[in-house]
């Protein structure tokens, strides 16, 4: 899994651009097979639903990338901060 990630890291746009494509490539093949629309349609359908899933996933990876830095600034390994109270 740490070889996928750091891939993916290195090639986002890559990463982006395929995920993209196979959202295309599955909205048309589930569209073909499901409704009888002109293939226009279908295309314009499949590029909204790729669109969807690519926001989805960009969406996903800002808040993992965001919770990623903010751990890491406030030490998240770090030992708590204990306080005993007055007697």
């Amino acid at each position: 899994m740490e070889a996928f990630q750091s891939w993916v890291s290195e090639h986002k746009l890559t990463s982006i651009g395929t995920l993209w494509a196979s959202g295309i490539a599955a909205s048309l093949a589930y569209s073909r097979a499901r409704t009888p629309l002109k293939p226009s349609l279908r295309l314009i359908h499949a590029r909204m639903h790729a669109q969807a899933l690519t926001l989805a996933v960009l969406s996903g990876a800002a808040v993992y990338h965001y919770y990623e830095k903010h751990g890491e600034e406030h030490g998240e390994n770090a030992s708590p901060n204990i306080t005993t109270l007055p007697k």
